[in-house]
């Protein structure tokens, strides 16, 4: 990190901008000091962010990057850096699932934001929904183990930290339509039609 900043007081450029963010973000993760990496990804249905700690994928979100880097910073560490090197598995894998050619991700998951452990049970009963299916509210909350739990299946499903990658959008109602999504149902329908489950 000092090398980094050496070069700048001396007034030696590094390179073009993204040089500058990957020479910071290399120093930082040397050094210890880079807890929280992020970076954006252009989906085709709008702009995602991406969070990831040493352990993996902490937050994938619809929200704003800044909203998105003020809750890492609270509630994981306040030591986050824009890293884009660090989460380029996940946005191969995410360029893959888009484009038809990935069904499953094969990522390390920081669940940590999760929450308590009947919302940890409601995502793993998500997670388990194959490509291309589609569960009940009612199904999902039995499967995590309290089958009159709806409205709490559903705060969980909202509140799912890792959105896509576990798939809180095969989770309809028991008529089969679309109800609450954090990115909005025009997003959860285009997954669904992706995926084959519409």
């Amino acid at each position: 990190m000092a090398d980094v900043i050496d070069t700048l007081r001396a007034g030696r450029r590094i390179g073009p901008p993204d040089a500058l963010v990957a020479a910071f973000a290399a120093a930082a993760e040397s050094e210890g000091l880079l807890d929280v990496a992020y970076a954006t990804y252009d989906a085709p249905f709008g702009r995602l962010v991406l969070g990831a700690t040493p352990l993996g994928l902490v937050r994938l979100a619809f929200d704003h990057v800044d909203d998105v880097v003020a809750e890492l910073s609270s509630r994981v560490s306040p030591r986050i850096l824009l890293a884009p090197g660090r989460l380029d598995v996940v946005r191969r894998q995410l360029d893959e699932y888009f484009a038809g050619a990935r069904r499953m991700f094969e990522l390390d998951l920081d669940m940590r934001l999760a929450g308590s452990a009947f919302r940890r049970a409601v995502l793993a009963a998500a997670e388990a929904i194959p490509y291309g299916q589609v569960r009940s509210y009612t199904e999902v909350a039995a499967t995590a183990g309290n089958q009159g739990a709806l409205r709490a299946v559903g705060t969980a499903l909202g509140a799912n930290p890792v959105c896509v990658v576990v798939p809180c959008h095969r989770v309809l109602r028991s008529d089969g339509t679309i109800s609450g999504y954090a990115g909005g149902a025009d997003k959860k329908d285009y997954l669904l039609h992706l995926e084959g489950a519409r």
